[in-house]
């Protein structure tokens, strides 16, 4: 019997190839909860992506609703932080940690998260967030580097066969700024 993994999605493009990797091992359960997302339209287009996505693979989604708020709070003071800096751990962590509570009352085995697939986020920081989640909620976490062995340049080439919608920001408003 596979275990059960809570897998945090930022978008469709990016859990392309890491369910692909994940999948024969664990039974998959995508997580969308980005808070960080700066517009409502571009979370729900994000959103209906990786829900679309997950339908034709046959991994179900559990989703949050849309709520800046949450974000906003947790990265003040850090507004004037350059793209891969301060803000950006904090927001991981945001994500991370939330991921990790969902997987405990669902009584999942583990979390994981998509993010280590792109080139732009540093998966030694993300792992290193993810395993102090795992000691502070009490659930085990997947560590990842998806990027490997091509993992960026397969998430590409999944996202055109599936003629899915790729961003090209992070999804926060400071992202697109600096």
């Amino acid at each position: 019997m596979k275990k059960k993994l809570l897998l945090h999605s930022c978008c469709g493009p990016c859990s392309t190839q890491v369910i692909d990797v994940l999948k024969d091992e664990y039974d998959i359960t995508v997580y969308y909860y980005n808070p960080n997302i700066d517009t409502q339209d571009e979370f729900s287009h994000r959103l209906s992506e990786q829900k679309r996505y997950c339908n034709i693979v046959g991994i179900n989604v559990l989703e949050e609703d849309y709520n800046s708020e949450e974000f906003y709070s947790c990265v003040k003071g850090l507004e004037g932080e350059k793209e891969g800096g301060a803000r950006c751990p904090v927001c991981f962590k945001l994500r991370l940690k939330r991921t990790a509570q969902k997987a405990k009352m669902l009584k999942f085995d583990l979390f994981g998260t998509t993010l280590t697939v792109s080139p732009h986020k540093n998966s030694e920081i993300i792992n290193k967030i993810g395993y102090e989640v795992q000691n502070e909620e009490g659930i085990s976490f997947l560590e990842g580097n998806y990027k490997k062995k091509d993992g960026y340049k397969k998430s590409i080439e999944f996202s055109k066969k599936y003629n899915l919608y790729r961003q090209n920001y992070c999804g926060c408003k400071f992202s697109k700024e600096k």
